[in-house]
């Protein structure tokens, strides 16, 4: 099947699915004229890593994550490790916008939001607070 039907039935636009292929986290067939012909397989796959993207795994991970996948001799407790990474980013990545949010929630009280220019979150952006 061409790109896209192969884009409606995993879900991904086109661009995305070429991008996998330029960075080698799918390899489709190619027909006679040069197509790419998706297989059942690879839309399987790409169903796959629209889900694993979904959890914001990265393109390493992912990639790293169908390896996994593939592998029927795998152990589970690899795959385990790189969710257990993932979630440490995540609240790695939660804990700084909180900060970030308690930051600008402290200027914004400080902030007049008057007619006079100066500015409290202006000054704190450059430093000069």
């Amino acid at each position: 099947m061409n790109v896209g039907n192969a884009a409606a039935r995993s879900g991904l636009p086109a661009k995305t699915i070429r991008y996998y292929e330029d960075v080698g986290l799918i390899t489709p067939a190619r027909a006679e004229n040069g197509y790419r012909d998706y297989s059942p397989e690879d839309i399987h796959r790409l169903t796959f890593l629209r889900r694993a993207r979904g959890l914001g795994f990265s393109i390493e991970e992912c990639r790293q994550l169908m390896a996994l996948y593939r592998d029927k001799s795998r152990a589970s407790h690899d795959v385990r490790k790189i969710a257990i990474s993932h979630v440490d980013a995540i609240n790695a990545k939660i804990r700084e916008l909180e900060s970030m949010r308690t930051t600008l929630e402290r200027l914004i009280r400080a902030c007049h939001g008057d007619e006079r220019p100066d500015c409290p979150i202006l000054d704190d952006i450059a430093g000069q607070a």
